[in-house]
């Protein structure tokens, strides 16, 4: 059996190691891990647990590790668009998606393009909500209508000019109302409309037809001496 000396080469494993201790050529601090690395054989078997196929230029790997072949049609894991294996890696369509409607509320993206699934399908005004072409008043002056498009759509009353000097505004009502009919002013006397008012001693009054705005027109009869209009 040979005799090991100091600085004599020896196979590095661990059978040697425990032999250079046993005959005290060395100390256990003195034994240095790293400056003995472990056999080839050793080395390989650690070393396949980290060695991974290289699909480059051969085919594509999606993000759940299947491998599709060069020209197969695939969908990755991050995107619904589909996408065609090259020797460059995936090339995906990049359609030109619709525009999601602006008063949609519900939207999916399980597609290759976000999808509205539900739009709203009433109009809100001033705090309330109406259904699709439901018409209400607000006011007493407005008429409005929910319309498909989720917009409301109001008409104010266009009110006639009233045929009476003293017009009068019922409750529910736009535009005013004449209670009494058509009249006039004869001075500071309110008459009525269509006949001839003997509005004093001396003169005699009737409304203009038609201009129910303007004084009335007066003619002036025999009197004792009193004022005229």
């Amino acid at each position: 059996m040979q005799k090991l000396r100091r600085g004599m080469a020896c196979p590095i494993h661990e059978a040697c190691i425990l032999l250079l201790l046993i005959l005290g050529l060395v100390t256990p601090a003195a034994i240095n891990h790293e400056d003995y690395p472990a056999d080839e054989g050793d080395q390989t078997s650690s070393n396949d647990n980290l060695i991974f196929d290289d699909y480059r230029g051969k085919g594509c790997v999606d993000d759940s590790g299947f491998v599709y072949k060069l020209g197969e049609r695939f969908f990755p894991g991050h995107s619904n668009c589909p996408c065609v294996c090259t020797e460059d890696g995936p090339v995906c369509d990049q359609p030109e998606c619709p525009k999601i409607h602006p008063k949609c509320t519900k939207v999916e993206h399980n597609g290759c393009c976000p999808e509205c699934k539900e739009v709203k399908n009433f109009c809100e005004y001033h705090g309330k909500n109406y259904k699709i072409l439901e018409e209400f008043k607000p006011s007493p002056c407005e008429w409005c209508r929910c319309e498909p498009s989720n917009e409301v759509h109001c008409v104010v009353a266009d009110c006639a000019v009233p045929e009476c000097v003293n017009p009068v505004y019922e409750p529910e009502q736009c535009c005013p109302v004449c209670k009494n009919g058509p009249n006039c002013f004869a001075g500071t006397t309110i008459i009525p409309a269509g006949m001839e008012v003997k509005v004093d001693a001396c003169n005699i009054c009737h409304c203009h037809n038609g201009d129910w705005w303007k004084p009335a027109q007066c003619s002036k009869r025999e009197c004792h001496g009193k004022q005229t209009l």
